[in-house]
């Protein structure tokens, strides 16, 4: 994430508390009040945020995640093509005899 990012996310984060803030005064509630419950908005609303994090992180759909099965993949892929006939033949049986096990 780049500087600018967290500056950006930063400021939506401090605007949307006050625009929470302002509307629950705008409905009536006093000051501390609204104060107390837009606090407690922010703070479910990070809650929330976490909680999609650990799901990705107990799921492995994380960003390196899957750069790390893509880079495994094309790893395997490159050494299957440089690969001469005869290896390809000696792989094949390996993997059919292990499919017989």
């Amino acid at each position: 994430m780049r500087r600018i990012d967290v500056i950006a996310i930063s400021l939506v984060l401090l605007v949307s508390g006050w625009a929470i803030y302002w509307l629950f005064q705008s409905a009536g509630i006093d000051s501390i009040d609204a104060g107390i419950l837009s606090q407690g908005v922010l703070v479910f609303g990070l809650l929330i945020w976490i909680s999609t994090y650990l799901y990705r992180v107990a799921t492995h759909k994380m960003t390196y995640n899957k750069q790390r099965q893509i880079y495994e993949e094309s790893v395997l892929q490159d050494r299957l093509e440089k690969m001469s006939p005869e290896e390809l033949a000696q792989l094949q049986a390996e993997l059919e005899k292990e499919e017989k096990i």
